[in-house]
């Protein structure tokens, strides 16, 4: 409160007070003071203007204490304390203390406080004072009656009573003698504490207390930003009972650092911010301060701030979450202190404004206001570039892109500031400002126009390919500014929108993947990435480049990585392939070298294994078949092509034959598909031609049995082909060796390639002996002989064989055999019982031998003593005849009662045959056990297994195979000897035939009617019970236990793994019935109580439309489970799950549903919701929807598509887009241009439009401005009152963008006869010259003026009209019209009369003195010679008044004409002054006509060279004129312009008026008329 004084203080503060009391108002005097009266007005003025205002008193005292001066060493503070104790004794329950630092009040101060009007800081508010309201320290009247005040020595009081000794309220002191005492307020302060210098108390009213604590607990932590003084403030309660405490105490500091920025003739500072209120941790938020002068503009300059030349903006921008209280709005404007203005901008603006009386709001109408709220743009811009192009220096703690959060985004709260917004974004577009994405060292910023959006996908790309050590520094160099990762980010959408910055070209994808090498120098899996990033975004990349650039990789034949575009794989015959299994990859590549003429190439392995783990692989390969015409091939599949491609190049076909063989081997290849495969590929015969059609095929001549036998081929004219040598040769393909005869007999298997003993018989004699026959083909003979004869066949009798051919001896025992065979061909057979000549002369040489044979050498080894070596002989051949052929004794079992069902299970177990040998063997059983016959169950065991694995292996296991073997585990599953080999085989290999092929019973699943509703929507491994090849009829269900035991799933409570793996779902949802559903969510629930995830394609294998919900079927992932308890939404507003299909049952399915992607709480589910909302038309059912989703805080990631309903009565109504709408019409203007919303919808919905939608208020200048261009077009008059709402609305919110698009306008209005009507803007004249007007106004058949509606507003004045008027190019009148200068004497009837009635000494005095101003330079020669005009113009008058013409030139090419009367005129040329006579006394209009034209006149012919002096000396002139040019009044008039006669012109003047020689006789006499006029 401190203030300099000349005025030396009283001796003591308390004498100084009494003597205030004394003096001003006369108290103990016993008279009243005269002024009484007086000061009792002024009271009563300052009583009614203080209750008549909301002020906020607490601001008011925040700003007094800003405006003291403080000691340098004290951190200024401000600190509110409020207590229920009435320590002032006034009976308050209530009283607040402020305590103040300050330097405390002075003499001077006190003087002031207890005056009316009279403060310390008037005319200092360029020294930093920021009060102005009037009221200052008297607001505490608002909320105490009382008020007390200890400072300096001082403590005294007021009160707003009256005083009783003078009748004076409010401003009489009245010193404070005991209450409070000074240890009263230190009790309350804090003993251990000094007392601030300056302590107010303020008794509370009882009516104010409440508002008091809500002020003091609003108290916004901010309130410190702007002011320079205060650094500290804090707000406390000091109550007896803490539960009693209602005001929220806080504490706010500030700190600051400062950086100049002289060349902007500004400064950047930050100052950080703290608060702790109760209750709550310590708040904290850094402020980046940009402070900015700018020059205040003549225009904008008013009386209460006419001291000030320059405006200081300060702009706050926060870097973290602002400070607040509670759910308290934070204001966007200050005025040093906040005011209640919410902008909705990121940043804070404060400058020096006018406010409102409130402190609540600035004065938008204020000139002053205007102009600095015209500079904020050019701040915020100098600010913003600063920040964002040295910000790593200004706020470090920020990153760039956050930065540009600071932009005003979203529209202003308050449609006033709209303005700076605008302003702020034009500046914005045209400064490069933007970064770009650079992978240089160096910055790159850029016009929002200039740069542009990459695809999020995209961008992870280019990050993976840079970490790669990819070389992306050309990234700039594709066409295109590409904005930074960094800022090219969702949650940047508002801002980038903002700056209008678009997304990149699709061509520049093509040209960045090219240029930038990613396809070549990336790895596999980014690969991928690039490839599925094209696949997911084909619809915008089909007509591009992308078509043409090498994007696909593949092998060549050569082994080489290459390349194809789109294009050249989708038009050329050629195709690329994927191996459909992994296994098949490098199989397939490594064949396909092979094929020349196949036309197929492969992926690389790396690519093809890389695709298989590739999330998206099924959309990457959808598109890659239907767009690269890529093909998925099995082994089976290339190798169909291969065949069709075959021609006539022997080694392909040779290698074909190679590759059929080792795929077979490999299992590649399944066996019903190798034989179709066989039975059409071409094979080359013994002549090297390739043969593809054919009859029958023989093996090669070489190393065949037919040629051994024949000796010739005599098939030939048959039509046999005999194939080339080359199958039986060995072969090397595709790194694939075969040895010799590998593929031979592969041919003979799969190709019937025959031979002797199994072909057909040649249509020919053909001799067999001309020598004796070798043993192999004398036993070949004889087989093809019983072959022959087993097949019906007569030919065999052709053969002829000579008495030497057949041997016995050598022939061993297998030609027993044959002995039907030896008989027809004449052998005599026959043997003599002589057991020990057999032993001798045994030469077993065949694996057949009969049973009579068995028997003889059984009897052999009973009856020989000693035949141990016999027997040892006999152990290794394969003699036993068993009921699967003949074997070797260690191959061959004998029956045991105890474990016979184990040897029963298969037909091909070696069992002795007893219907080959009768019971006779049974005699002979010791003999069987000492050649070795197996008789133990271990080994017999071992043996069923090995059987048991090689039918699976060859899926040769047939039902009753399988029926046996459950039989046979259910018999021996309790016996004491268990086949456990066997029994683990039968739990681990693949022999059950099941609905999806062979399986282990662990893979497998026992059907029952509990699955039944599963089917149509699962693949399930059900064990097949048909009667099909594989099945196993019904009676398999009879061996339940025995399967459940072997790991066979036979409930479906243990089957949900299977139904989770195998889900399938149909192309028609609506064979889904109910219980399949349901069954599946419960499989679902229950496969993931145990599981920890998903199997691999869970989520994919769903991604399909089979839930029904009320908007039909839909995937998992765009369902809702409806619950009407957590909305008003009704379940046929979205895609709620259809409970009414599916039954409440659903609903205890949660967790399933949450598993495949349902949205079980309603409140997550705005999203699917809003994406259904266009296939409603019920404005009801809309509006409950709008509710939900303005409850649900969702927001549209697209606002520009058609979110909002507009009902129409003929076809029901439309979709359109917010842009479109407004929520209000106030003038009700658009109708036809806008969709108005208050029409259709409740005003609840308005924030859900306004917030979330963006939806504008009202409309704006673009929309009015396109309003004016339809009136153009469509009418000629305009009703008043819309007239006058257009323009209302245009000069409220003109600004340069308004001018900008009203320029282009082609009319504007006119009034007519009281109506408006629309005139060619050319037509049509700004009236700023009234003469001219007057003049044009008077034509009847035009109407020429602008029109101009009727308003109080301030924007509205005719001044405010004029300049938009003239801004969007409405003429002038004054510069469209010409003036016409031309005069002629014709109609003119002229008499001379006397000059001295015109030329006059005062008018000559006042030009000469006029033309001696130093500042216009003019040499005494030069202004004699210019006055020297008049002295010899000769003066006529005429009758006839004298005209000027004036002209405007119309668009149509007319010219209007009008003229005026001027009363004289002057022809300089001719020293002619022509006047216009008058008759009497003239009126003061024809004096004051007269002067003004007389004066035009002097001043245009005199100063014709000097145009821009002319309007000086006119109106010196026309002043004179009136005066009649007196000399005393022609004096003043001249000093007071500071005009002068120097001695020359006086000099020149006397003979110059006399117009003698010297010589000549002068007469001077007075004229009748004036004294002061001469008469020579």
């Amino acid at each position: 409160m401190s203030s300099s004084s000349t005025m030396p203080p009283p001796a003591s503060p308390r004498e100084h007070v009494e003597r205030i009391r004394r003096e001003r108002y006369y108290i103990g005097r016993g008279k009243q003071n005269p002024l009484a009266e007086d000061m009792h007005q002024a009271v009563n003025y300052l009583s009614q203007e203080l209750y008549s205002k909301d002020v906020h008193f607490l601001m008011e005292l925040v700003q007094n204490a800003e405006d003291n001066e403080y000691p340098s060493e004290v951190a200024p503070s401000l600190e509110f304390l409020i207590t229920s104790k009435d320590i002032t004794g006034c009976g308050a329950s209530s009283t607040l203390l402020i305590f103040n630092n300050e330097r405390g009040f002075s003499a001077t101060n006190i003087e002031s406080i207890c005056r009316v009007g009279k403060s310390t800081k008037k005319g200092n508010r360029h020294q930093g004072y920021i009060g102005e309201k009037g009221i200052g320290f008297k607001s505490v009247f608002l909320i105490s009656s009382q008020p007390h005040i200890f400072s300096n020595g001082y403590q005294i009081k007021f009160n707003e009573k009256p005083c009783a000794e003078c009748n004076i309220g409010y401003i009489v002191p009245q010193w404070v003698e005991s209450t409070p005492s000074l240890s009263d307020i230190e009790a309350l302060y804090g003993c251990s504490k000094v007392l601030p210098t300056t302590i107010i108390i303020l008794p509370l009213k009882s009516e104010k207390i409440d508002a008091v604590k809500r002020q003091l607990s609003s108290m916004h932590p901010e309130m410190l930003l702007f002011l320079t003084k205060i650094r500290k403030l804090s707000v406390r309660e000091d109550n007896s009972d803490p539960s009693n405490t209602t005001v929220s105490e806080i504490s706010i500091s500030s700190e600051k650092n400062y950086q100049a920025r002289k060349n902007m003739h500004a400064e950047s500072y930050t100052i950080h911010l703290s608060a702790e209120e109760t209750g709550k941790d310590e708040a904290e938020c850094g402020y980046y301060m940009w402070r900015q002068k700018f020059p205040v503009k003549p225009e904008n300059r008013v009386d209460k701030r006419a001291e000030i030349d320059e405006w200081v903006i300060t702009l706050a921008f926060p870097h973290g979450e602002r400070l607040s209280r509670g759910k308290q709005l934070s204001p966007g404007i200050y005025a040093f202190l906040p005011t209640e203005m919410v902008t909705s901008f990121p940043f804070i603006i404060q400058a020096d404004f006018l406010l409102a009386s409130s402190r609540e709001a600035i004065l938008f109408d204020s000139p002053w206001n205007k102009g600095i709220l015209e500079c904020v743009p050019s701040a915020f811009m100098d600010a913003f570039v600063t920040l964002i192009k040295s910000g790593a220096d200004a706020s470090p703690s920020m990153s760039l892109p956050s930065m540009f959060n600071f932009l005003p985004v979203n529209s202003s709260q308050i449609p006033l500031l709209e303005p700076v917004r605008s302003g702020i974004k034009d500046k914005v577009l045209a400064e490069a400002i933007v970064p770009c994405q650079s992978y240089a060292s160096r910055k790159i910023f850029c016009k929002p126009s200039e740069v542009a959006r990459l695809k999020p996908a995209f961008w992870t790309i280019l990050d993976k390919a840079w970490k790669l050590g990819v070389d992306l520094k050309n990234l700039l160099t594709h066409g295109t500014y590409i904005l930074s990762s960094h800022f090219d980010n969702s949650i940047y959408d508002s801002v980038l929108n903002f700056l209008e910055v678009k997304n990149v070209d699709h061509e520049w994808y093509a040209k960045c993947i090219e240029g930038s090498n990613l396809v070549k120098e990336v790895h596999e899996q980014l690969y991928l990435e690039i490839i599925y990033f094209v696949a997911d975004n084909w619809q915008n990349f089909s007509g591009t480049n992308m078509m043409s650039i090498p994007l696909l990789k593949y092998v060549d034949r050569g082994g080489v990585l290459s390349f194809w575009s789109i294009s050249r794989a989708s038009q050329w015959n050629d195709r690329l392939c994927i191996a459909s299994e992994n296994k098949y990859i490098s199989w397939l590549i490594s064949w396909n070298r092979e094929f020349l003429s196949s036309n197929r190439f492969f992926l690389p392995p790396s690519t093809q294994t890389a695709l298989e783990d590739l999330s998206e692989k099924i959309t990457v390969k959808n598109w890659l078949k239907n767009h690269a015409r890529v093909e998925v091939v099995s082994v089976y599949s290339y190798a169909s092509s291969v065949v069709d491609s075959l021609g006539s190049d022997q080694r392909a076909v040779i290698a074909f034959a190679h590759f059929l063989y080792h795929s077979s081997k490999t299992l590649h290849i399944e066996s019903y598909h190798l034989s179709e495969l066989c039975r059409t590929m071409p094979v080359i015969d013994s002549y090297g031609y390739v043969v593809k059609k054919r009859n029958r095929i023989i093996v090669p001549a070489k190393g065949s049995k037919w040629v051994g036998l024949m000796g010739t081929n005599p098939w030939r004219n048959e039509g046999y082909i005999e194939l080339s040598a080359d199958y039986k040769s060995a072969g090397h393909f595709a790194g694939n060796y075969t040895s010799e005869d590998q593929l031979l007999e592969f041919l003979k298997t799969n190709l019937q390639a025959s031979d002797v003993p199994f072909i057909h018989p040649p249509d020919a004699r053909f001799p067999t002996v001309s020598s004796p026959l070798t043993v192999e083909n004398a036993f070949l003979l004889l087989e093809w002989i019983r072959n022959l004869k087993s097949n019906g066949i007569g030919q065999w009798h052709h053969v002829s064989v000579t008495n030497h051919s057949l041997m016995f001896c050598p022939h061993g025992a297998a030609i027993l055999e044959y002995k039907p065979e030896l008989e027809l061909l004449g052998v005599i057979v026959g043997f003599k019982d002589n057991y020990q000549l057999v032993i001798d002369n045994f030469k077993f040489s065949s694996d057949d031998i009969t049973s009579e044979a068995t028997v003889l050498i059984l009897k052999c080894i009973r009856y020989v003593g000693s035949c141990d070596d016999f027997v040892r002989k006999l152990k290794d051949l394969k003699w036993l005849k068993t009921i699967v052929g003949f074997h070797a004794p260690n191959m061959s079992f004998l029956v045991d009662p105890e474990w016979e069902c184990l040897l029963k299970v298969f037909n091909g177990v070696p069992v002795i045959d007893y219907g080959f040998y009768g019971s006779v063997i049974s005699s002979y059983k010791e003999e069987l056990k000492k050649t070795g016959l197996i008789t133990r169950f271990d080994e017999a065991s071992k043996a069923i297994t090995h059987i048991f694995k090689q039918k699976v292996l060859n899926s040769s296991l047939e039902k009753a195979d399988l029926l046996a073997l459950l039989g046979s585990y259910r018999q021996l599953a309790t016996h004491d000897l268990i086949p456990v080999e066997l029994f683990n085989a039968m739990r681990t290999e693949k022999w059950l035939h099941t609905s999806l092929g062979f399986r282990s019973p662990s893979d497998a699943i026992l059907f029952d009617d509990a699955w039944e509703p599963l089917s149509p929507i699962a693949n399930l491994p059900f064990i097949d019970d048909g009667d099909s090849c594989y099945g196993l009829g019904m009676e398999i269900h009879g061996y339940k236990d025995e399967l459940k035991k072997l790991g066979v799933t036979v409930e479906l409570k243990q089957g949900a793994r299977f139904v989770i793996t195998g889900i399938s779902i149909p192309s028609d949802p609506s064979k889904l019935s109910k219980a399949t559903i349901l069954s599946l969510l419960g499989c679902i629930k229950s496969y993931f109580t145990l599981a920890a995830g998903p199997p691999k394609g869970f989520q994919e294998n769903l991604c399909k439309k089979w839930l029904k919900t009320s908007m039909g079927y839909q995937c998992p992932n765009d369902c809702i489970l409806f619950d009407p308890t957590q909305s008003s939404i009704c379940m046929e507003d979205g895609p709620f799950i259809d409970e009414a299909f599916y039954g409440s049952e659903i609903a205890s399915l949660k967790d399933a549903l949450t598993r495949i992607g349902v949205t079980v709480d309603i409140k997550h589910g705005k999203d699917l919701v809003a994406r259904h909302l266009r296939s409603h038309n019920d404005r009801i059912t809309i509006s409950r929807i709008y509710s939900y989703l303005m409850e649900s805080n969702w927001v549209p990631k697209n606002k520009n598509s058609n979110w909002i309903w507009i009902p129409n009565e003929m076809d029901g109504g439309e979709w359109v887009t917010p842009r479109s709408c407004v929520l209000h019409d106030r003038n009700n203007l658009f109708g036809l241009q806008l969709h108005v919303l208050d029409k259709y919808y409740d005003k609840k919905l308005f924030d859900f439009f306004l917030y979330y939608l963006d939806v504008r208020n009202g409309p704006g200048s673009e929309d009015y401005c396109r309003l004016w261009v339809t009136w153009e077009k469509s009418v000629h008059e305009i009703a008043v009152s819309d007239c006058s709402a257009f323009w209302k609305f245009i000069a409220t919110n003109w600004s340069k963008n308004t001018q900008k698009l009203l320029s282009g306008c082609v009319k504007v209005p006119v009034c007519t006869d009281g109506k408006i009507i629309l005139s060619k803007k050319e037509d049509v004249f700004i009236p700023d010259d009234l003469l001219l007007t007057d003049l044009f106004s008077k034509l009847a058949q035009h109407s020429f003026f602008i029109w101009y509606p009727a308003s109080i507003l301030p924007s509205m004045s005719r001044a405010s009209l004029n300049c938009i008027y003239d801004s969007i190019g409405v003429q002038r009148i004054s510069k469209a019209v010409t003036k016409n200068d031309a005069f002629t004497l014709d109609n003119y009837h002229f008499r001379t009369t006397d000059p001295s009635k015109v030329i006059k000494v005062g008018l000559l005095k006042i030009i000469l003195s006029f033309l001696a101003d130093p500042a216009l330079d003019i040499p005494a020669e030069e202004r004699h010679r210019m006055v020297s005009c008049l002295l010899n113009v000769t003066v006529q008058e005429s009758d006839e008044p004298i005209t000027v013409g004036y002209s405007v030139r119309l668009s149509s090419g007319e010219v209007v004409d009008v003229k005026s009367s001027r009363m004289l005129r002057w022809e300089r040329e001719d020293s002619k002054l022509y006047m216009q006579s008058s008759d009497g006394e003239p009126s003061f209009k024809e004096k004051i006509e007269f002067a003004t034209y007389f004066a035009e006149e002097i001043s245009q012919g005199l100063l014709f060279e000097m145009a821009d002096q002319i309007p000086s000396l006119t109106e010196l002139i026309k002043f004179g004129s009136l005066l009649d040019f007196e000399d005393a009044a022609v004096g003043f008039l001249l000093k007071s312009k500071n005009l002068q006669m120097f001695p020359e012109d006086e000099h020149f003047l006397k003979p110059s008026m006399l117009g003698l020689c010297p010589e000549t006789k002068l007469i001077i006499v007075p004229s009748k008329f004036s004294p002061n006029y001469i008469t020579i």
